[in-house]
């Protein structure tokens, strides 16, 4: 009776740590949320517990696990699939079949992942890429980059700036039947962060000679001086991405010491001499009072130098496009922003929102009430689907 009560507890605590998830009234499918949740827990735990025994590292460890969810790539009868190189870097395009009377339109997509994970091979993302062809009949470019934790800053940014650049080459558009007007770039969640950043970059490129038309921004992460935005403590251990693990992403990009994940979680890695860049980045002042919801900001506790001198990327505009002047700013095209109240990077999306609109750039923002990270790849939840309609609505009427 004592073994059975024990394994009743166990079991009962098991279920309770991995099963019980607190969500707020207005979620659409919360079993289906909690599930997912679920089997998040399960998988990330697996690959701690992995790297603590030193069978491999945690990125590694879920990468394995994602790889069953890649599809190859086959043409149907609406899309022709292909894989090639831009510039050395790996890509699928997908070209619709329909005979077209004129020049399509071209969207160029770059996965979320932290950075770390992802591929357009994804089930999911291929999914995507294929309704993008079938609702925009448009050409899509679905990218992939190097990954950590093989490699760092700025080589994923380094990978997608050179294969935009290559799609934006007059001869390469010809190629593929696309309009040089109507060329848009899109990424979700660190997807969204290399497309801010490429689209910056851009600007300033004397050797670019067709521009983006759009940019569109799905949950992006955006800034990497503030860890305790509202958005962060008020969803730190939401589905989806929590506070922890969106951190060790960070602190992957750009190096493999666990020293700057440290610091970053208690928002003590700005030094002091950076302390001019808060001003980039300070929700007192660039969110909306709605988002403020009576929390206190805190003024920065500053960091030694010593991680900024070992990792100054994180510190660049090019892996925080928050950081960017408002000169910058001000040049950036058409824009769209999707961000979701339960995620921890809702406050990013919103303070690029606000300091785009004061720049004078034309900027929709979709905030999604009952959203939460990653909603619109996690195909089967009905708030994806929503999410879908709106976006491609937006880039049915902008692009």
């Amino acid at each position: 009776m004592g073994r059975m009560t024990i394994l009743l507890l166990t079991v009962g605590v098991l279920g309770a740590y991995y099963v019980y998830t607190p969500l707020p009234d207005n979620i659409e499918e919360p079993w289906r949320l909690v599930w997912m949740n679920t089997e998040m827990k399960i998988l990330t735990d697996l690959a701690l517990l992995a790297e603590r025994l030193g069978i491999n590292h945690f990125i590694n460890i879920i990468t394995f696990f994602l790889s069953f969810q890649e599809v190859p790539p086959i043409s149907d009868e609406n899309v022709t699939v292909m894989e090639t190189t831009f510039d050395n870097v790996p890509v699928r395009v997908y070209i619709p079949n329909r005979k077209s009377e004129g020049l399509r339109r071209g969207l160029f997509y770059i996965h979320g992942g932290g950075w770390c994970i992802g591929s357009a091979a994804l089930f999911n993302y291929d999914t995507l890429s294929r309704r993008t062809v079938d609702r925009l009949d448009a050409v899509v470019i679905s990218t992939n980059y190097r990954l950590a934790p093989k490699y760092h800053f700025p080589d994923q940014f380094e990978d997608v700036y050179n294969a935009v650049k290559w799609f934006l080459r007059q001869d390469v558009l010809d190629k593929f039947g696309v309009d040089p007007r109507r060329v848009g770039i899109s990424g979700d969640s660190a997807g969204g962060n290399l497309a801010a950043a490429v689209t910056q970059q851009l600007i300033d490129d004397p050797d670019i000679k067709i521009k983006l038309k759009t940019q569109s921004l799905i949950y992006p992460a955006l800034q990497t001086l503030d860890m305790d935005l509202p958005s962060f403590r008020e969803n730190s251990h939401f589905p989806g991405l929590s506070k922890s693990l969106m951190v060790r992403f960070w602190s992957e990009y750009f190096t493999m010491n666990r020293s700057l994940e440290k610091a970053m979680l208690f928002n003590q890695h700005v030094p002091v001499e950076s302390s001019h860049l808060f001003k980039f980045v300070n929700w007192s002042s660039l969110l909306p009072e709605k988002f403020k919801k009576g929390h206190l900001y805190n003024s920065p506790t500053y960091g030694t130098s010593e991680l900024a001198k070992k990792y100054p990327g994180f510190l660049n505009v090019q892996a925080a496009p928050l950081l960017a002047d408002d000169n910058k700013l001000g040049n950036l095209p058409l824009t769209y922003v999707i961000t979701c109240q339960y995620d921890v990077l809702r406050d990013d999306g919103i303070m690029y929102v606000t300091r785009l609109q004061n720049a004078g750039v034309r900027v929709t923002h979709n905030h999604v009430e009952d959203g939460f990270h990653g909603a619109l790849s996690n195909y089967g939840f009905k708030i994806g689907y929503r999410i879908e309609n709106q976006y491609m609505s937006w880039l049915s009427e902008n692009l």
